[in-house]
């Protein structure tokens, strides 16, 4: 019998070997093949529109006795999230040895199967369950299918590496741009009197999703011994922040540049993830009778867009401009905007509460986008899969951070008499205060010292 992890027949498919492009290859084949992957993974940022709909699923058109709180169903994001950063870190090393085909196929598996596994757990009422499958399946399979693609778009385009990684990653702010309706059609579809249609509905995305991931794995490719795109002219000599050496993924940990962009990374998640999650019933709450919930909708929609294209928009940019210019305007612009966003409540201005929010967002999905091609300026690029998969953790950490900070501050001022409308002024300052911390250790980034490099590869003949 065949196995995933065998010696033959499948397993010689999901093979680095088998994966080698042969000679006249198209490149940008493997961007597609990555989106295949993050276009599906993506769909973790509309996990909240299940939310409700699971709080009915004995009731039906009304929570009933035996029904889960929303706060019980909040933690299976957040167990995803964690599980994201920890199979990233865990798993890195061995993406790196197996390559992109075997890690897109098992984070399918892992995905797609979290969502049978938690379509039984709401099946059988059994909340665990569904932590078990969303949350710990399906987040490790968010995890490995997030960093299975970026080493290998960035040997594809060592001329543009933001751009490459800023257009995979790009995919994954768009997912939830696609599963949000999708999913809401859907439940939809299949709701009757005695079903909500969430069991129907993880069952056909669990499936769909690993179908449609399975396609990426068979589209990608690496690039054979010595291939460079017509032109390239590789460094050999190191430059500023950008190194020509490698750092191996257990050195880079023991230096100061690592955990320096750990919290970059992480205080650039939280000032954004934390709003993100809370955007709808911010904007209606900052603008009370001119907000609808229609409206909101919309505004997250917009957030979603903003997310998107800011990944490859600012990813892009960083090839041009730098990658710690990049996170310096983040930060100093992303300072100025949260600091001015009560203001444009107190004004009563939608318009520009909104763009602040889109420009916020954009420089959101911007940090993830651009951080892959940091590492490799300050890294190299042999070992860069694994050192970001351990850098994801700060995701985790964000993941959590984030929403807490908002929701928990938000629900003091308001048990403290304050005005809903009100109650997002100070979360606003301390995520601008976040930021200005992020300013700083940004500015701290210098290059790694030549003790940590591994010796040069020897010339190829």
């Amino acid at each position: 019998m065949t196995t995933l992890t065998g010696e033959h027949g499948s397993a010689g498919w999901l093979s680095r070997e088998r994966t080698v492009a042969e000679p006249g290859f198209n490149r940008w084949m493997v961007p597609p093949a990555a989106l295949c992957v993050h276009l599906c993974i993506g769909q973790a940022y509309a996990f909240s529109v299940f939310n409700l709909p699971m709080t009915k699923l004995l009731g039906i058109t009304e929570p009933a006795p035996g029904d889960w709180a929303l706060t019980q169903i909040g933690w299976i994001f957040s167990i995803a999230i964690v599980f994201l950063g920890l199979s990233a870190a865990f798993g890195g090393a061995w993406v790196e040895r197996v390559g992109p085909r075997r890690t897109m196929a098992t984070a399918a598996a892992f995905f797609g199967g979290g969502f049978l596994v938690a379509a039984a757990g709401i099946a059988t009422h059994q909340l665990w369950l569904v932590f078990l499958g969303y949350g710990v399946l399906g987040g490790t399979g968010l995890g490995l299918g997030y960093i299975s693609p970026v080493k290998t778009l960035m040997t594809w385009f060592p001329d543009r590496p933001g751009m490459a990684t800023g257009m995979a990653i790009m995919g994954f702010g768009g997912g939830a741009f696609i599963a949000s309706p999708l999913s809401v059609w859907l439940m939809g579809l299949y709701a009757s009197p005695t079903s909500a249609g969430v069991f129907e509905t993880f069952v056909t995305l669990g499936i769909g999703y690993f179908l449609f991931m399975m396609v990426g794995a068979a589209i990608v490719r690496v690039p054979r011994a010595g291939w460079a795109p017509a032109g390239f002219v590789p460094k050999t000599v190191s430059s500023g922040l950008v190194t020509a050496a490698n750092v191996h993924v257990d050195e880079a940990m023991k230096t100061r540049q690592f955990w320096l962009l750990w919290g970059i990374l992480c205080l650039n998640v939280t000032a954004g993830i934390g709003v993100l999650g809370q955007a709808s019933a911010m904007i209606q709450e900052m603008f009370p009778g001119v907000i609808t919930a229609a409206a909101a909708a919309g505004f997250v929609g917009l957030l979603s867009l903003f997310n998107m294209g800011g990944r490859f928009v600012w990813a892009s940019t960083s090839d041009y401009i730098g990658r710690r210019a990049t996170y310096m305007i983040f930060f100093a612009l992303g300072l100025v905007l949260y600091a001015f966003v009560p203001t444009s409540g107190r004004m009563g201005s939608v318009v520009l509460f909104v763009a602040f929010y889109a420009v916020i967002m954009s420089m959101y999905g911007g940090g993830f986008a651009t951080i892959p091609a940091y590492l490799k300026d300050i890294f190299g690029v042999r070992y860069v899969g694994a050192i970001h998969g351990r850098l994801l953790t700060a995701w985790s950490v964000a993941g959590v951070l984030g929403p807490v900070l908002v929701n928990y501050i938000r629900q003091y001022q308001i048990d403290q008499g304050v005005a809903k409308a009100d109650a997002y002024t100070v979360t606003m300052y301390i995520m601008a205060g976040l930021l200005a911390v992020g300013l700083v250790l940004n500015l701290m980034m210098t290059p790694v010292d030549a003790k940590h490099h591994l010796p040069p590869e020897p010339a190829r003949t």
